[in-house]
């Protein structure tokens, strides 16, 4: 059974008083993503991941973040996945295998691309941008699909009402797939806002729900060039944040069609891009 908090004993001090309480605590342990891949007589497996998690839908994670970096296109890409046997790890529960059909190419100089999106290395924002268009970026239809700004206004108060590990914890960031009616489809939750988004594109590729280009993706934060180029992978048009979007995630919003709304908190949001998606 997965478990994504824990229980502590803490202080707390409140109105100049102390006592003892148990709190909740959400879980964060690494996660090592191993892929298997190449012709049947000649199989590799090779650790290509380690994230910091909550331990709850590795799988989706998994699949989400092979799919997010062009590793895989669909999801019968992959043969199984399953965790690690207890004498390859110490903890096999965080050790995630990924097993891949023979005739995937597996090209793993494609993961560089994660080190511009997930690192302080200093890498203009063109040179991330570029670096982009050797992944499979897809092309979005513009001014489609058309969605009311109160439906938009809603979206913040539906995700809030789902966010059951948030509630216990308060530290958990999430990620949500809508309709253009505003009716949530999936929600992920995790330590890692990446994570969270990559827990959701592994469950819309394994539930066949991508391409996405009728649906609106909403973030519990802010909205960084990594959102929006996961994003964008899964097709999705619309993408908005209850936090501030980066000057990077505005300029890759524009380069690839994509309407991205920001501050959507208290009754209002602000439009970055393609604001012609959104009825008054």
């Amino acid at each position: 059974m997965e478990l994504s908090t824990i229980k502590r004993n803490i202080t707390r001090v409140k109105d100049g008083l102390s006592n003892t309480v148990f709190d909740d605590l959400a879980i964060e342990e690494p996660l090592e993503i191993q892929l298997e891949y190449g012709a049947l007589t000649n199989r590799q497996c090779k650790s290509i991941s380690i994230t910091m998690r909550t331990p709850v839908h590795d799988k989706d994670l998994a699949i989400g973040f092979l799919y997010t970096e062009g590793i895989i296109t669909k999801a019968e890409d992959v043969i199984a996945i399953k965790n690690a046997e207890s004498w390859m790890s110490e903890n096999p529960n965080n050790v995630i295998i990924v097993q891949l059909k023979p005739d995937v190419v597996v090209d793993l100089n494609r993961l560089e691309r994660h080190f511009y999106t997930s690192s302080s290395c200093g890498v203009c924002g063109k040179s991330s941008i570029d670096a982009l268009k050797t992944v499979r970026m897809p092309i979005l239809k513009q001014g489609e699909p058309k969605v009311n700004k109160d439906t938009i206004l809603l979206l913040p108060e539906t995700l809030r009402k789902s966010q059951e590990v948030f509630d216990s914890t308060g530290g958990l960031h999430a990620s949500a797939i809508f309709n253009t009616k505003g009716e949530m489809l999936l929600v992920r939750e995790d330590v890692g806002r990446h994570n969270a988004v990559d827990k959701l594109a592994g469950a819309a590729l394994m539930n066949k729900l991508i391409p996405l280009n009728n649906h609106i993706i909403l973030f519990s934060g802010r909205a960084s060039f990594e959102l929006v180029q996961k994003s964008a992978m899964m097709n999705i048009a619309i993408m908005a944040a209850v936090g501030a979007p980066s000057s990077l995630a505005a300029s890759l919003a524009e380069e690839a069609g994509m309407t991205l709304i920001g501050f959507l908190r208290e009754g209002r949001f602000n439009i970055y891009t393609h604001s012609e998606r959104i009825n008054e």
